[in-house]
Formats: structure tokens, C-alpha cells, sequence
């Protein structure tokens, strides 16, 4: 495929799979959440394969997942912590640009509790849970992304159409 893939990543509740829909229809391209991809090729939801195996485990699968998206021309909204494996962000690097989409602490928590299925298909990432643990993941994860994002979009008080909107400003500008 002649189109290098859009990775979106982010904290989850940032908008990364809406978003890469709109994104994928408006460039005439698929989109594909990787978590969902993940879940397929398990058999089982992140929560349980969490449950079941554990963290490394569900990293390795995760790796494996973003290594055969980058050698697609998909709009690909990554799992919250795609980026903590160093081999999976030069993977993304390499690939195609990469999107990093942000939120507020208060506004990813909105979001979230908002969402009836994340909580249900996403394990807590630590014993604490909400508000606390989205700031201390953040706080974790932010150099992380901040290290490999191609672009940063912040989609605070955005639609998600206007995120997309930015997202093609952006990769349009980088082509010139």
C-alpha cells in the first residue's frame, strides 16, 4: 500500500477511535482500533486478558498488533499504553506519523464515566482508579508520547469532527 498508516495514541478517553474514523472517511481510507484487534486475535476482552495473563503478556500481543498495522495505510486509534514498549514506538515511527491526542484530567474522567464500555472491557491500570490514577498514569505516559508524536492535538472542548478537521491541517501542512 502506497499510503504510510495515521497512528492516533493517547490516554484513553481522548477521542483516538472516533476520531480515527472520522479521519479514515474523510482521506478515503479504513480505520481500526488495535485494542479491538488485540481482542479478536485473543479470543477474550483486554480486561480479561489482564485477568487471565496478565500485563506482559497483553503487551506482547499489543506489540505484535502495532507491528502488523504499520504495514498498513489504516487511520490506527492505539491503545492507551502502545507507546510504553520502546520497539512498538520505533515501529510507529517508522511507519507514518503519529498523533497524539490530549485531554484534561477532569475531561478524560468525564469521558470515561461516560463511556458504559470502558470500564466493563478496560481493566483499572492501578489499584486507585479514577481521577487519581488517569493523573498518575498521565504523568507516566506524557513524556512518552510527548518523545514520539509526530503532532499534538489537544482535543479539550473540541467535537471530534474538529479534532479530525486539525489532524488533516496538520498532515496537509507537513506535505507542503
Amino acid at each position: 500500500m502506497s499510503q504510510a498508516p495515521i497512528f492516533l495514541v493517547g490516554y484513553r478517553g481522548t477521542g483516538k477511535t472516533t476520531v480515527a474514523r472520522l479521519l479514515a472517511q474523510r482521506l478515503g481510507r479504513e480505520s481500526i482500533d488495535a485494542d479491538k484487534e488485540i481482542e479478536r486475535r485473543a479470543g477474550k476482552t483486554i480486561a480479561a486478558i489482564f485477568s487471565d495473563e496478565g500485563e506482559p503478556p497483553f503487551r506482547d500481543l499489543e506489540a505484535a498488533v502495532v507491528a502488523d498495522l504499520a504495514r498498513t495505510s489504516l487511520v490506527i486509534s492505539t491503545g492507551g499504553g502502545a507507546v510504553l514498549r520502546e520497539a512498538s514506538r520505533a515501529v510507529m515511527q517508522a511507519a507514518g506519523p503519529i498523533v497524539w491526542l490530549t485531554a484534561s484530567v477532569d475531561t478524560i474522567a468525564v469521558r470515561i464515566a461516560a463511556d458504559a464500555a470502558t470500564a466493563r472491557l478496560r481493566p483499572n491500570l492501578t489499584a486507585v482508579g479514577g481521577k487519581a490514577e488517569i493523573a498518575a498514569v498521565l504523568a507516566e505516559r506524557t513524556p512518552i508520547y510527548q518523545a514520539c508524536a509526530t503532532f499534538v492535538v489537544d482535543t479539550e472542548g473540541k467535537t471530534p469532527a474538529e479534532v479530525a478537521d486539525q489532524i488533516l491541517a496538520l498532515l496537509a501542512e507537513r506535505r507542503k
